[in-house]
């Protein structure tokens, strides 16, 4: 398989100032269209170290794809350092500039003389048109054949310019004719040991196509790649294994590629017209925020009750201020009675509520950081108890789902 590195240029990388989405978009891409990624790097707006690093690429792989540091100023140094790993003077590259200088008239603002320096490319370079910015990127060639493509660091020029110009270069470069497909199930309810240990032996079973387990919080996904012509040739792969995978996940695959566990919950209560309030407390409208993502979720989501504060559960909810006195707010006793005020209070045909110690304080030794409560009432009351680890994001996140996850379970379970 033909192969290229990877390079994320970016002091603020370095730093840990700016998360370095553009390497995974970029990987994910050329996966897909068949372009083998034999490594990934990040490297400062040094002009040496970025030469030394295109060198020592282009000596293990094919080409190289970098992203960043092509603006005009001082420390953008991209473009330097590629003309100094391949031994390249620049020239002028004429619509580059035009198109800067409309761009510039357009809102009304002088040109600068280092903006100029965006629209001169290495020599004999292919230039990467860019209508969302200033920065033109371009495609250029060293000895051997070798290659390096260079793009903006701005996800919004970088993208689309990847996509519609980068890609389809390396696929003709390559003669690549296969693509990867992927397709991802989704689960909620089981631990990714537990997966491992129930599909093990169809790991395997071969390389084409390919099982992968990744871990969420609070779930995990199992993805089927296949490498195939066509996406029909890859769907024939692909079925036989997922069909055998859900059942062997049976009761916990919840959805498929860009299903959510709040979409799967709509789809659900929108198939049984049935709806859903919720009473949430130490995830703070999150269940809801996720709910509300979904389009059409207000068909059967009526709506939530953020009840932090115990006066708002006692006045809005309805919960008893002595079994919060006895039991403490994060308890079994007032997660059921949270969720039973949901339901009669906004009329809704189940609710599900949510109580617990998101931290980094509160904790008692009774009562731990992490300690969570989900009900829910639909005329039966039910409760889970939850010990959840990290941090106070992670803690409300990984409570959210879970609360999503039970409800999914139940909901699911009821239709058989």
């Amino acid at each position: 398989m033909p192969s290229v590195e990877i390079v994320a240029v970016g002091t603020e990388i370095l730093l840990g100032q700016l998360l370095d989405t553009n390497t995974s978009f970029i990987a994910a891409r050329l996966a897909e269209a068949g372009i083998d990624v034999h490594a990934t790097h990040a490297i400062g707006d040094n002009r040496e170290r970025i030469a030394a690093t295109i060198r020592a690429a282009l000596e293990r792989a094919e080409g190289v794809v970098t992203t960043g540091g092509l603006g005009p100023t001082v420390d953008d140094l991209t473009k330097e350092a590629v003309c100094d790993a391949l031994g390249l003077g620049v020239e002028l590259y004429e619509p580059a500039l035009a198109h800067m200088k409309a761009l510039f008239a357009s809102f009304d603002r002088p040109m600068r003389e280092n903006n100029r320096k965006q629209a001169e490319l290495p020599l004999g370079s292919r230039p990467l048109d860019n209508p969302n910015g200033t920065a033109p990127g371009f495609i250029a060639f060293g000895a051997g054949g070798k290659f390096v493509a260079c793009m903006p660091g701005v996800p919004r020029e970088m993208k689309p310019m990847l996509e519609g110009q980068v890609v389809p270069f390396l696929r003709e470069r390559f003669g690549a004719r296969e693509r990867i497909y992927t397709r991802v199930l989704h689960t909620i309810g089981i631990g990714e040991s537990e997966i491992d240990h129930r599909i093990e032996e169809l790991f395997r079973r071969g390389e084409n196509p390919k099982i992968a387990v990744l871990a969420h919080d609070y779930r995990a996904d199992v993805k089927i790649m296949a490498k195939a012509g066509s996406a029909t040739e890859a769907d024939g792969m692909i079925a036989p294994l997922q069909g055998e995978i859900e059942c062997r996940l049976l009761g916990h695959v919840f959805g498929r590629d860009e299903a959510t566990p709040a979409s799967a919950v709509v789809a659900l209560l929108r198939g049984r017209g049935q709806t859903l309030a919720v009473a949430e407390s130490c995830t703070g409208g999150l269940v809801c925020a996720a709910l509300t993502a979904v389009p059409g979720a207000s068909q059967n989501f009526v709506g939530g009750v953020v009840a932090y504060d115990n006066a708002v559960k006692i006045s809005q909810l309805g919960v008893d201020a002595a079994r919060i006195a006895m039991a403490g707010a994060v308890s079994e006793e007032v997660a059921r009675a949270m969720a039973r005020g949901a339901r009669e209070r906004l009329k809704a045909g189940v609710a599900l509520s949510t109580t617990g110690i998101a931290g980094p304080e509160g904790g008692t030794p009774e009562k731990p950081v992490g300690l969570v409560w989900i009900a829910l009432d639909d005329g039966e009351s039910h409760a889970v108890r939850l010990q959840l680890r990290g941090d106070r994001d992670a803690i409300t996140r990984r409570a959210t789902t879970a609360a999503l996850g039970m409800l999914w379970r139940h909901l699911n379970n009821s239709r058989r």
